[in-house]
């Protein structure tokens, strides 16, 4: 790690308490702009400016780049504070017509840090049995959401997006946790068959959320930063919501079966080295949150990890090389636990038709248009690899199997 990506994990750390840095050395305005920009990747700019903005080094720093970030800050906390009454209200008017949605990471994370706005969300997840989906859409619909993309085929997708018609409210739909047709962790569905009968209800901002059992949450939000580390990565924010969920909802969690069921998924390496991130750079404890010693004693190079999240931003975003690797580690992943045995190149390079309908939306009506688009792919890559730009096929071909090394380092596949 550099010095910045150092001083951004103690203003994190520092940040989940709530605390204020006392960095007393001055940075140049190149050093600061590198920690928020940093910040910004990973979602947690209001986080991270709150626990620096108060300190000996921020006051010596250019008044006109503080106050950019100030407002930054300010516009991102107060359309957080925004979003989250008009979700709130949406969730009473599903209640009051006779839906009753699960509400899945989001406001549930939010409520667990010290100011809930400054942890922002883009969206916020709801699940729903397949039964009652047709009520549920009615009453978006008519509470003036839309769904996001009209081609979409509602009825098939396991996923529906809906967007406020006024406002900035995002609604992801789920008819289950994850796309049932994945070969990498469409089966991960199968722990939440029965998850509706041990929902709970968290209170935030006055009023009640109904939302998954502590222990099924806490397994959902480690599957969730696994399936997004067998696409391209994830970032920080992810790490802060685990800790802090084990932090608060422990003594109320089955360790032994989430360690059960993350051995079932290859993922207690994976988990192993989140906790110990946790406990080196954000100050969790394991043993206060009551995860089993037997856990604890996976001891893995957590560093790997570190880095790889570091440079892949909120969900592994960071650039379009990493998210074109994606395809790379994916496949990989899934091959090995099906025991297949084929070219993840040539699956980089020719995805299946799946896969490819989230790019180009006219194939979900005419697939058999799926050679164009791969030659529409195939030719980006191309012309990504003449200009000779940071997110060249190339590079995504090296990211993939450096990324595939840290799935080996992991015991995510062998």
């Amino acid at each position: 790690m550099n010095e910045i990506q150092e001083k951004f994990l103690e203003a994190l750390r520092v940040s989940l308490k709530n605390g204020t840095v006392w960095w007393e050395e001055p940075l140049q305005p190149g050093q600061w702009r590198e920690l928020f920009g940093l910040a910004e990747t990973h979602h947690v700019l209001p986080l991270i400016y709150e626990a620096v903005y108060r300190s000996p080094a921020a006051g010596q720093a250019d008044p006109r780049l503080m106050m950019d970030y100030k407002w930054k800050t300010v516009q991102l906390t107060s359309l957080q504070a925004l979003k989250t009454e008009s979700f709130l209200c949406l969730m009473e008017s599903l209640n009051r017509q006779g839906v009753y949605p699960v509400t899945v990471k989001g406001i549930i994370c939010r409520n667990l840090y010290p100011k809930p706005d400054c942890r922002i969300s883009g969206d916020e997840d709801i699940l729903i049995p397949k039964e009652q989906f047709h009520k549920c859409h009615q009453v978006l619909t008519e509470s003036g959401l839309k769904v996001a993309d009209e081609n979409q085929d509602t009825e098939k997708e396991y996923e529906v997006s809906y967007t406020a018609r006024k406002g900035t409210l995002y609604i992801e739909l789920h008819k289950s946790l994850f796309p049932p047709e994945s070969n990498a962790y469409g089966d991960f569905n199968r722990f939440f068959e029965q998850a509706d009968e041990h929902c709970v209800k968290i209170e935030t901002e006055g009023r009640k959320v109904r939302t998954l059992g502590h222990t099924d949450h806490f397994f959902y939000l480690i599957c969730h930063a696994f399936k997004h580390f067998l696409h391209s990565g994830f970032g920080i924010r992810q790490i802060c919501d685990i800790i802090l969920y084990a932090s608060r909802y422990g003594s109320e969690i089955d360790w032994n079966r989430v360690l059960k069921q993350c051995r079932e998924i290859h993922g207690e390496y994976f988990t192993a080295a989140l906790f110990q991130i946790g406990e080196k750079y954000l100050d969790f404890h394991a043993d206060s949150a009551g995860i089993p010693k037997k856990w604890q004693a996976m001891k893995v190079d957590e560093t790997m990890m570190l880095e790889d999240l570091l440079s892949a931003g909120i969900y592994g975003y960071g650039s379009k090389s990493r998210m074109h690797s994606s395809n790379i580690t994916l496949n990989t992943a899934a091959d090995q636990w099906h025991g297949r045995h084929s070219s993840n190149i040539l699956k980089a390079l020719f995805p299946s038709a799946g896969e490819m309908e989230k790019k180009y939306s006219y194939l979900r009506k005419h697939k058999w248009l799926l050679p164009v688009a791969w030659i529409t792919r195939i030719c980006r890559y191309c012309r990504e690899t003449i200009t000779r730009s940071d997110q060249t096929a190339t590079e995504a071909l090296q990211i993939g199997k450096h990324r595939v090394k840290l799935m080996k380092t992991y015991r995510i596949i062998k």
